[in-house]
């Protein structure tokens, strides 16, 4: 604003700036007690330590100018705390599927012995899907963009009185808060909100994330049952208090349990979405302090737990083979399936036209 002419003054911004961090949580909490709004709790806490600057704090502004794009913001930064965990995991599924790339074991259709693979292929499974992931997570955050300068409703029109109607200097003040926020592009279109369904965009990937990481612990708690692959077990541990001898995988077991929440929460943002009247209402507000933070850390923690999984897991080649032998012979039923499926479809229509010389004995003299 300074910068694009009105009356605000090089030392109301320095004094902003020293005391930005200088913030009175206990002030704030008496605020909002006494105002019943949160922003205007913490622009009255922020007020009293820049007295100066205080008729400009929150000048032109609306609550949405402050949470939504700080909401933006956190959503962008949670992204790229997300992403390098996710890229840990995938290298290090990869070195795993590298090393037992050639590891015959036992495939399973329906939980029933099927047919051989390996044990890195079945691993390729899980790195595929976390593959899909990192680029959903990618787009997702590069598709976000700043709610930016906006108004109460969308208009602007509280930034157009401040610049007595100059719509080029608004423009300019948008595009200035946006790219010193961080963001390339604002959306060109808001309420008083972002559109809701950017939350959905971005927690629908979370929740794919999220149904991935069930999968490949959902696989890593059976092949522990049949005792062929196991997550870290270490020298002391108790995998139950009444049986000792229980070698119980937690850690796939916990985050199946976080993932589920975390799937579960798509539905807030969908809800949320759908019950937007007109320009905004407030019932989003509440649900989304809950669901956005629980989203990225549900994620976060699954990640890391995943991460340690896929840096300790066991293999036990000499059970993998037993398993083998053991249905070798069922297996043995495909390939003559096989064969007797090539006589019947290709070898005896084409020896129909011959039928009535089949009979024919050749007798060989010598």
């Amino acid at each position: 604003w300074h910068a694009l002419g009105l009356p605000i003054t090089d030392a109301q911004i320095a004094e902003m700036e020293s005391h930005a961090e200088d913030i009175d949580f206990a002030m704030a909490a008496e605020e909002e007690r006494k105002l019943r709004h949160d922003v205007m709790a913490h622009v009255h806490t922020f007020a009293h330590c820049c007295p100066t600057a205080a008729p400009i704090i929150h000048l032109g502004a609306t609550s949405c100018y402050v949470g939504d794009n700080t909401d933006l913001i956190a959503l962008r930064d949670g992204f790229n705390i997300l992403l390098p965990k996710l890229a840990r995991v995938i290298d290090r599924l990869a070195n795993f599927l590298e090393e037992y790339a050639d590891l015959p074991t036992l495939g399973f259709t329906h939980f029933q012995p099927a047919q051989l693979t390996t044990v890195g292929k079945r691993a390729c499974l899980w790195l595929q899907d976390l593959v899909m992931d990192v680029r959903n997570l990618e787009r997702a955050r590069d598709n976000l963009r700043f709610r930016g300068v906006k108004g109460t409703t969308g208009t602007q029109a509280s930034f157009l009185q401040l610049f007595q109607g100059d719509h080029d200097k608004v423009e300019e003040l948008d595009k200035m808060v946006t790219e010193m926020a961080g963001f390339k592009k604002a959306y060109l279109v808001t309420g008083q909100t972002y559109s809701r369904k950017v939350d959905i965009d971005c927690m629908s990937t979370l929740a794919d994330l999220g149904a991935s990481v069930y999968k490949i612990c959902t696989d890593i708690h059976l092949l522990a049952n049949l005792k062929e692959i196991e997550e870290p077990f270490e020298k002391e541990q108790i995998g139950s208090s009444a049986m000792p001898y229980k070698r119980n995988p937690m850690r796939a077991e916990r985050c199946c349990s976080l993932a589920r929440h975390l799937i579960t929460l798509i539905a807030d943002p969908l809800q949320t979405a759908s019950v937007q009247w007109l320009e905004r209402t407030l019932d989003d507000s509440a649900n989304r302090r809950t669901f956005l933070p629980e989203s990225f850390l549900a994620a976060d923690i699954i990640l890391s737990t995943l991460q340690n999984i896929t840096e300790g897991l066991v293999v036990y080649p000499k059970v993998i083979e037993t398993r083998i032998h053991n249905d070798l012979p069922f297996m043995a039923t495909e390939n003559i399936i096989m064969v007797k499926t090539f006589l019947a479809e290709e070898i005896r229509p084409l020896l129909e036209p011959y039928k009535a010389n089949m009979d024919v004995k050749v007798e060989l003299v010598l």
